[in-house]
């Protein structure tokens, strides 16, 4: 992704000039200054994520190619694929994920999820994820219930993307410990999760 202040600049001069706008052109259809929309072409200064959706809604295009995201970049072709992304999301700084298992022969169904606790405070991103997570399942909801159009759904994806781009995740450090240290802490995780087993059933009882 190539999201620099200069680069995003030149893919609005790009896109102004194929619309054959002025500066003074889009200065009028952004309500803003000349000397504004010719510091966002330079680079000086760097559009916010809400001017770059006005941008690229009067250039006709959109916010992903002005900020240089490639949704379609992204690759889900097979299993491997999400399998890759989870890995990966693993670990990420800042981001934690539970997986919850429900059986058939225990649960009576098979479901697998994945879920994010948004008040982790060890998992700082976490809330972010919530919070786009909660809007997704609406906006999916009004779309299968013909309350929004795919193109105002896409239109949606695109600006929540470019929204999101501005959000880096950073690789989480990983240490590989020595064999005796990582038996000792295993001791540690087995006998802490059979002391809270016991509490939480002398706590129904």
């Amino acid at each position: 992704m190539k999201n620099s202040p200069k680069e995003i600049g030149q893919r609005i001069r790009e896109m102004r000039k194929m619309r054959k706008l002025s500066q003074t052109d889009l200065a009028k259809l952004l309500d803003k200054s000349l000397r504004t929309v010719q510091k966002y072409e330079s680079g000086e200064i760097e559009a916010s994520i809400s001017v770059i959706n006005e941008i690229a809604d009067k250039l006709g295009t959109t916010s992903n190619y002005l900020i240089g995201y490639e949704r379609d970049g992204v690759n889900l072709d097979s299993i491997a694929d999400f399998c890759t992304f989870l890995f990966k999301l693993e670990r990420k700084l800042g981001v934690k994920f539970d997986i919850d298992i429900k059986k058939p022969k225990t649960d009576g169904q098979w479901k697998c999820s994945i879920s994010f606790d948004g008040q982790n405070k060890d998992a700082d991103m976490n809330s972010q994820l919530c919070l786009l997570l909660e809007e997704f399942a609406n906006m999916r909801e009004n779309l299968e219930q013909y309350m929004l159009s795919f193109a105002a759904y896409e239109e949606w994806q695109d600006r929540t993307t470019a929204y999101y781009a501005q959000c880096p995740l950073k690789d989480r450090e990983i240490v590989d410990l020595p064999e005796d240290e990582r038996l000792k802490r295993m001791t540690e995780a087995v006998q802490k999760n059979f002391s809270d087993a016991n509490n939480h059933t002398d706590n129904e009882q």
